[in-house]
């Protein structure tokens, strides 16, 4: 076999890879000459930063890591974004790219591509970036690429192969089978400890990460036992759900959801004699989003993370166990076998009470929204960008299962994110409706991605909030009285643009025309709304 032959049959047969995302050049054909008659599908996306936004959204989808091919030089300048916003999220990324024959790396000749070190470039987004210069070292580095994914804190992986090494000859393996990883359980004497202070506890305080979304069950059955109002971040959202996917979710009442910022939340986190902390890095967008650092914990703190060094990140710690999420909320459970009664119900309710989140002047306009998305699509995946119906979605979305809800405004915050990243959440899951929300902003990075979603006809529903340019930093700058300069974005007639791509579109400005043409959606193809936010905010 060739090198690029056995990279293709590796990621098939050993890691069961189905999809790749990836922009074909003269430095890759060598690559793509099997892929053909692979069995695996090939995504063309109209820009590398798509395609990895496109992995990241096939990745948060269903769990397994996605894949792209990528060109030598500015193909990974561009992916570098997207890999960036995958390593902040923990969200499992293979690139696989070329770079420059062995013999010329690092001379500065002016090859085609060339850069001065691309491994140097991308270590920085991603987990480990390697460059193969031995084929047959090839089974032995996607091993290792496959157990960061499953064995550690996930993200995005490199690996380049120099342009004359894909054709190389090598013997394909004699194991094909991939080894089983197996993530650490908790130490049993540091659970126990944990244990006993959760149950002596009188205020105790429930916060789940993203590192939870593979155990709802437990993680459910958990904050039941303990009676502790919870904390579900952005990418923990759906974990406290009912787990039937085919209708809303009522909020768990045990779910403080998102609004770790708000007021109300932050005084039960203050409070709270002992706070348990699974898998999430305590960060600032999911728990200090005004930015004032008040999200302050006085009482003991537990923290369960696979990377020993995001334990002792963010707060004071008492406690850290580094264990898989999933295990070490199935030990804790064997804990306490009966549940524990300690005004958790009424201590979260008293808070969402005080938050008043549906009266609240910055996301009452978007009520109507998320009503009419849960009426006509409640089982839809929503992908989001960074722009303002993201933002109240953070505070005021439910829903019934995990992996159902993420966007880009959490960690690194790119912009572009939703549409790309809403196509490989529907490659992932062509039996879902999916939505990307996304504003007239931050579309424009990513627009050319309609055009995937046309060849490929998926149908995907584009709501595009259009509020005149980036409105969050228009008022960011207002209310810091700086005079605002590079906010007001001319538009594009966003549907003439749609219909030029090929897909359908319309305009609606009231919750009953959108309940509408969200029925009307075609079953093969995008759909793009486009709402007028002013008039949609007035009536």
């Amino acid at each position: 076999m060739t090198c690029a032959e056995l990279l293709i049959a590796l990621l098939r047969d050993r890691y069961g890879a189905d999809t790749v995302f990836g922009i074909p050049g003269v430095h890759t054909v060598e690559l793509y000459r099997g892929l053909a008659d692979s069995g695996l599908r090939h995504i063309t996306p109209r820009h590398e930063q798509g395609a990895g936004f496109m992995a990241d959204g096939y990745a948060r989808a269903t769990g397994k890591p996605g894949v792209c091919f990528i060109i030598t030089g500015p193909g990974m300048t561009n992916i570098a974004t997207a890999m960036g916003q995958a390593l902040a999220d923990s969200v499992p990324m293979l690139v696989v790219s070329s770079v420059n024959r062995r013999d010329t790396l690092g001379r500065g000749q002016g090859r085609l591509h060339e850069l001065p070190s691309q491994q140097q470039l991308l270590a920085g987004v991603a987990r480990f970036s390697h460059t193969l210069l031995d084929p047959a070292a090839l089974p032995e580095v996607l091993a290792r690429a496959f157990a960061v994914f499953n064995g550690m804190r996930p993200g995005p992986v490199h690996i380049e192969i120099p342009i004359d090494l894909f054709d190389a000859e090598v013997s394909a393996p004699t194991q094909w089978s991939a080894p089983a990883i197996h993530r650490p359980a908790p130490d049993p004497a540091g659970l126990a400890t944990a244990a006993a202070w959760l149950h002596d506890a009188k205020r105790p305080l429930v916060l789940l990460g993203g590192g939870c979304v593979a155990a709802p069950e437990a993680a459910r059955a958990l904050v039941e036992r303990l009676d502790a109002p919870t904390v579900t971040t952005i990418n923990a959202k759906g974990l406290l759900g009912n787990g039937d996917g085919a209708s809303p979710s009522p909020r768990h009442p045990l779910d403080l959801g998102a609004n770790a910022a708000l007021p109300a939340v932050r005084e039960l986190a203050h409070d709270a004699d002992v706070i348990l902390a699974i898998g999430t890095e305590l960060g600032e967008t999911d728990y200090d989003v005004v930015f004032d650092d008040g999200f302050l914990l006085t009482g003991r703190l537990i923290r369960v993370d696979l990377d020993p060094e995001q334990l002792v990140r963010n707060q004071s710690l008492s406690l850290g166990l580094i264990a898989d999420a999933g295990a070490t909320l199935e030990a804790l459970l064997a804990h306490f076998p009966t549940a524990l009664l300690r005004q958790g119900q009424v201590r979260t309710a008293a808070a969402l009470e005080a938050l008043a989140l549906p009266l609240d002047p910055a996301f009452a306009p978007f009520v109507p929204l998320f009503d009419t998305l849960n009426e006509v699509m409640p089982e839809a995946i929503l992908v989001g960008d960074s722009c303002a119906p993201v933002y109240a979605a953070n505070h005021l979305v439910t829903k019934s299962e995990p992996r159902r809800f993420f966007n880009a405004s959490t960690g690194y915050g790119t912009l572009g994110y939703g549409l790309p990243a809403a196509l490989g959440a529907k490659l992932a899951r062509p039996d879902l409706p999916v939505v990307a929300m996304v504003g007239d902003g931050g579309v424009m990075f990513t627009l050319s991605e309609i055009a995937t979603a046309v060849e490929e006809r998926l149908p995907v529903v584009i709501l595009l909030w259009h509020n005149g340019g980036y409105e969050e930093i228009r008022r960011y700058m207002a209310a810091n009285g700086v005079t605002p300069i590079g906010v007001n974005l001319h538009a594009p007639e966003f549907q003439t643009l749609a219909n030029g791509f090929g897909c359908l579109s319309t305009r609606v400005e009231d919750p009953a025309s959108l309940a509408k043409a969200l029925a009307q959606r075609p079953e093969q193809g995008p759909l793009l709304i486009e709402i007028d936010a002013h008039r949609w905010s007035t009536g």
